[in-house]
């Protein structure tokens, strides 16, 4: 699982991240709010956490850009502004879950796991995916472009289905790895490349505009081009 801590407390970020790891997670760390939402934005995440005064961006402000772009990933808020008002405040901005400062490690990472359980905002209904024309019916497990069928073997629908997901934001070789194949070590082969090269192929032929790019030395994106974004055609 993975976790981006947005702290401008080193001390305090130095500890929790150390915690986090020792309890098996994948933790990132950002001190500026600006930064944060640059990470937050284009990477993948399980939970954020935020805390609410940030230099750069406040807190509150990430966590309404988050929700302007449709991201859903749930957010815990962390604040030493501990009234009912506060609270209201961060949980009407978007945020999943607030916590006030000072917290007890134990307290914050069953939060944590509780928002792990519940998954993204409306996960509990989600039954299709849209990018573009691209749709993926999670029930009947269905993928069809322009209303035609496209045929994906089982790893190729967790692929996309993964992707999809994540659309509009750069997915990592790694991250694919853990996620679709459940390796957390890097088998040293091209098992990525072949896999995103077949569903390209699959997803993208025979259409002008292709929805699946590499982001060269980053990872992967799904989504149509936006003019000027970095990256190329998936062709491996």
């Amino acid at each position: 699982m993975r976790i981006l801590m947005i702290e401008d407390d080193a001390d305090t970020a130095e500890i929790v991240c150390s915690e986090f790891r020792d309890h098996g997670y994948d933790i990132a760390h950002e001190s500026d709010g600006r930064e944060g939402l640059r990470r937050a934005m284009n990477d993948a995440w399980d939970v954020i956490i935020a805390d609410r005064t940030l230099p750069g961006m406040e807190g509150l402000s990430i966590v309404k850009s988050l929700r302007a772009s449709g991201n859903a990933t749930p957010i815990l808020v962390l604040s030493a502004l501990g009234d009912v008002v506060d609270r209201v405040d961060g949980l009407q901005a978007g945020g999943d879950d607030y916590l006030p400062k000072p917290y007890a490690f134990v307290e914050l990472l069953a939060r944590v796991e509780a928002l792990l359980r519940r998954g993204p905002r409306g996960s509990d209904i989600l039954t299709r995916l849209e990018v573009a024309d691209l749709k993926l019916d999670l029930v009947n497990r269905r993928a069809q472009r322009a209303g035609r069928d496209i045929d994906l073997t089982a790893l190729e629908f967790r692929l996309l289905e993964y992707l999809m997901r994540h659309s509009g934001q750069t997915v990592s070789r790694r991250m694919l790895l853990e996620h679709v194949w459940d390796l957390h070590f890097d088998p040293k082969t091209n098992v990525v490349e072949v896999h995103l090269s077949r569903l390209r192929q699959a997803v993208d032929k025979g259409f002008d505009q292709p929805l699946i790019h590499t982001v060269r030395g980053e990872g992967y994106v799904v989504g149509p081009r936006q003019g000027g974004a970095r990256g190329e055609p998936a062709s491996a």
